[in-house]
């Protein structure tokens, strides 16, 4: 039962966690394109699709995303180290990511309502002035998961001689 619990864990972070990672932190820069001055104020403007999709991509795997830490903590009670520092450092870095995750889809929420919506260049400023904080949040995002992956790899007083 261990080996297919974590099986499942390994899986749902490389298929969950990553796509997430990747299309929260694309998002700002075509945002930026998107809302950037246009000589042709007519119809839609070039690379908002992108943005769409990459909107839903994030939102939707942040939601499936939270399967990673539950398959985790099933089998980290298999294996009896739910106590563990570096299970617990694991599990605090796991809430900071899904905190920082969840400011990041609020940030791309209001965003994407200028996005969808007519807007006026004062509007596209105000949009594309939260799009550096973004780019901050879904980089910390990214690096708390790196560093949730190598606590995993590395498990202190692990048995694999590694």
């Amino acid at each position: 039962m261990t080996k297919l619990l974590l099986s499942l864990h390994v899986l749902a972070a490389v298929l969950l966690i990553g796509p997430a990672t990747v299309a929260a932190s694309l998002f700002p820069r075509y945002a930026r394109e998107v809302l950037a001055p246009a000589e042709d104020a007519a119809g839609p403007r070039p690379g908002s699709s992108a943005v769409r999709l990459l909107h839903r991509v994030t939102r939707v795997y942040a939601v499936l995303g939270v399967s990673v830490p539950v398959f985790g903590m099933a089998t980290a009670k298999q294996m009896g180290v739910l106590g563990d520092a570096w299970l617990v450092a694991s599990m605090a870095l796991t809430a900071v990511a899904a905190v920082l995750l969840g400011i990041a889809v609020f940030i791309q929420d209001a965003v994407m309502n200028v996005v969808e919506e007519p807007w006026s260049e004062e509007t596209a400023r105000s949009a594309a002035a939260r799009l550096p904080r973004l780019s901050m949040v879904t980089g910390l995002f990214a690096l708390s998961w790196a560093v949730v992956t190598v606590l995993m790899i590395i498990r202190p007083g692990s048995t694999t001689g590694a």
